[in-house]
């Protein structure tokens, strides 16, 4: 069974849904799942896990939320290589360029991007909700 850690910030309670949705998909899949805040997640938990699913909202100029998540990640970008890792977050504004810029963080680090990236308008819609729980089946 693997273990996998579902990381994410949320605001609104958009990317919150999001990160639940993927537990439910590693879960139906078989996976053993521990879900995190990004203030509760260290790089010195990334060993303990198979893969990461890190969730995170576009904040201000299309970034990731500046205080918590991006020096959470910042300290976990390390440890990515090899490492089957997933993104999810929401967004109000803006064409998906802080998710496109994190996924080329997370390559240039080494890590292995499992499913596409999901991205949902505001709050997930059933369609939304479906990418994730498949995001997470595709981690386990």
């Amino acid at each position: 069974m693997s273990k996998i850690a579902v990381v994410y910030w949320s605001s609104t309670g958009n990317t919150e849904t999001m990160a639940t949705k993927v537990e439910e998909g590693a879960k139906a899949a078989g996976a053993e799942v521990s879900v995190f805040t990004a203030d509760a997640f260290s790089a010195s938990k990334m060993d303990e896990f198979d893969a990461v699913a890190f969730g995170c909202p576009a904040m201000g100029n299309e970034v990731l939320e500046e205080s918590e998540f991006e020096p959470m990640f910042s300290e976990c970008e390390a440890k990515l290589k090899d490492k089957k890792i997933a993104l999810f977050g929401s967004y109000g504004w803006g064409d998906g360029e802080w998710m496109r810029n994190w996924e080329d963080t997370c390559k240039a680090a080494g890590a292995v991007l499992v499913h596409e990236s999901v991205m949902c308008n505001e709050a997930p819609d059933d369609d939304g909700e479906e990418q994730c729980r498949e995001l997470g089946k595709a981690l386990a």
